[in-house]
């Protein structure tokens, strides 16, 4: 199982950016996948998870500014993020999870190598 992010960057305050995550060696879709992110100084955080195409969830904190989509076509799973805050600046990464994992990171199966994302001015 391999898991590619992708697409982080610098982006100003109140900007957007989409990032993605590749994966092979799995049955996509009928995986569920989240997102985490690592703030510098702080633990691993729950962001978003999806388990189908019309099955997705985004931590409270990101409800409205975040939207995490799939393409089962293309083994992809993607975050999108608006109206981003410097407090958003962190280390984005891609898992392979479980609905009964919820937003427990410890407990998500595989990761990804994570991307930048840093929101400042």
């Amino acid at each position: 199982v391999q898991l590619v992010a992708s697409g982080g960057g610098l982006v100003q305050p109140g900007g957007s950016l989409r990032v993605s995550c590749a994966a092979s060696g799995l049955t996509f879709g009928s995986s569920a996948m989240s997102w985490a992110r690592q703030a510098p100084g702080k633990g691993l955080e729950w962001v978003c998870a999806t388990y189908s195409e019309r099955s997705t969830y985004c931590a409270d904190s990101m409800k409205g500014r975040f939207t995490i989509s799939r393409d089962n076509a293309k083994n992809t799973v993607y975050l999108q993020m608006n109206n981003l805050k410097p407090e958003d600046t962190a280390v984005y990464y891609c898992a392979i999870s479980s609905i009964s994992d919820g937003a427990d990171v410890t407990l998500f199966d595989r990761w990804g190598q994570g991307t930048q994302v840093t929101v400042s001015s």
